[in-house]
Formats: C-alpha cells, structure tokens, sequence
C-alpha cells in the first residue's frame, strides 16, 4: 500500500515575503522610525492647517498690526494666547508654521515627483533604444550636471519670476537628470538579462519591455533617490524663499517665514525666525532619516 503524497500547507507568497522582510528591516531602525512617525506627523498638521491653526495668517481681516512683534505665551487684547508668537504684522507665528509647511511639503513632493517620471523616463529610452539616443540623452545629463543644483534653480527663476509654481518647475529642471543617470545605469544591467532577453525574442512592443519589464526592476534607486530629494527640494525652496527668488509674500512657506524675521534677528525678535527654522529643520532630517533607512533596505546587497 503506498503511502498517499505529501501535500504542502499554502505559503506566503514570495512577493509577500519580501514585502514583510523590507518591512521589518525598516523597522529595526529605531532612527528611521522616529523619522517616519515625525514626518507624518508634519503631513497630517500640513493637511489640516485651516482646521487647527488658530488663525489664517494670510487674511487680512484677522490681523491686527497692534499685536505685531508679541513674544511667545503672550496673550491679546483679543484674547487669543501667542504660543509661539508674532511677526511684525501680527501674523502667529505658529499658524504661519502650519501653512508654511503645505507650501514647502507640496514643493518637495511635486518636484521630485515630476522630476523622478521626467528623468526615470529619459534613463530607459538612454539604455534601451540605441547608442544614438543614449548619447543624445547622457550629454544633455551632463550638461545638466556640470551646473550645481541652485544655480540652474536661480537662473530658471530669473527667466520665470517668483512663486511657487515656478519654484517647482525650476526644481523639476535642476533635478531630472540625476534620476536619468541612476535609470540608465540600472538599466544597462538589467537589459542583458534573460527575461528582457525573452521578451525580445516574443517581439514585444518596445515600450511594454520598457515600462513593463524593465521599469519595475529599476525603481528601487529611484525610491531612494526621490525620498532624499523631497527633502533636497524643500531646503532649496527655502533658500530661494530666504533669498527673495522663491515663494512670494501671499505664499506662505518656511523659508519665507524665516526671511521675514531675519531683520530682526539682532534686535532680540529672535521667535520670528527661530521657530521657522526649527520645523524646517525637523522635517528634513526626518525625511532623511526615512530616506537613509530606505537606502539600506532596497540595496540589493543586503536583500
């Protein structure tokens, strides 16, 4: 009599698997938690702004100039309890830090966004459609690059003039060819292996091979590259804003928060700027510390 056959009780799937494995990586970082539950700590207080702040700081009707330059914990003739203070208009300081975190969170997140599909985009068709298209695309990157980052900023400024939609179409500019080049690098790897190898030989369209099969095993860079550069955007946003090139006076961001107070700095008004800079501060290195983790967990070497 045989004996009947074994049958395997169902398992994780591997895809599954190794979703959880990257996930409990992740969380081994007590660093990149921390980071994590701050930064979403700022989206939620970004999103909700109008709903908690105590007051818009952008609408003239709730602004008093008699309640200009009020230290922090100070109470209004109003009533309304300064806790972080004001600025020369009698805007609070802690409502300008709410809206000022939408317009730096909505800079850095559009921009790499947009940037990471423009420049992931132009590494694909470099590495897979011919030598032709690969030199007219890594000229064009390294041109790109041989300029720093800010000042290819500043000079599309020049040309745009300042807001934040031209903020982030500056960015977009400064920031796509540094995805190009990872992309392209990926992919030149990946386009000699079997399976782009037997889409081929089934005479597959070349843009499904290219966004179907080869797409997906380049994005991990990509992640990576597009966290750090979330936080890359929002502390050049800031320095434009600070220099007077980026978010205009009706556009609320942290580096106009902090620019508005800097005159003041050496008259001991230090609130105006201090606070600014302190959230700006928290929210890129906690995009950082994600970033750094996320690094390590998608380097194929420790997978």
């Amino acid at each position: 009599m045989t004996a009947a056959p074994v049958v395997n009780s169902p398992t994780t799937p591997p895809e599954q698997g190794h979703l959880r494995r990257q996930i409990q990586h992740f969380m081994r970082s007590p660093g990149a938690v921390i980071g994590l539950v701050v930064l979403a700590t700022m989206i939620v207080l970004a999103i909700f702004a109008p709903l908690i702040s105590p007051q818009d700081p952008y609408d003239l009707t709730q602004l008093d100039i008699l309640d200009g330059r009020l230290p922090p914990g100070l109470e209004s003739a109003s009533g309304l309890v300064y806790h972080l203070g004001t600025d020369s208009q009698g805007r609070d300081i802690l409502s300008g830090i709410l809206y000022g975190l939408r317009t730096s969170l909505m800079v850095g997140v559009l921009s790499a966004f947009a940037a990471a599909i423009i420049g992931t985009t132009a590494g694909l068709f470099a590495a897979y459609m011919g030598r032709r298209t690969e030199s007219a695309v890594m000229r064009l990157v390294d041109l790109q690059l041989s300029f720093p980052t800010i000042l290819m900023a500043l000079m599309m400024l020049a040309v745009l003039g300042k807001g934040v939609i031209n903020v982030i179409i500056a960015l977009i500019i400064a920031e796509w060819a540094t995805y190009a080049r990872t992309v392209r690098g990926t992919a030149l790897v990946e386009r000699e292996k079997e399976y782009i190898e037997a889409a081929r030989s089934l005479r597959l369209p070349s843009w499904r091979i290219l966004f179907r099969h080869l797409l997906p095993n380049c994005l991990a860079p990509v992640i990576v590259i597009a966290t750090m550069q979330v936080a890359r955007a929002i502390g050049l946003e800031a320095t434009l804003s600070f220099l007077g090139l980026g978010a205009s006076v009706t556009e609320p961001s942290l580096g106009m928060l902090i620019s508005n107070g800097y005159q003041y700095l050496l008259t001991g008004l230090y609130w105006i700027s201090f606070f600014p800079g302190i959230a700006l501060l928290i929210t890129i290195v906690s995009i950082n510390l994600v970033g750094d983790r996320l690094r390590d967990v998608l380097n194929p070497r420790n997978q």
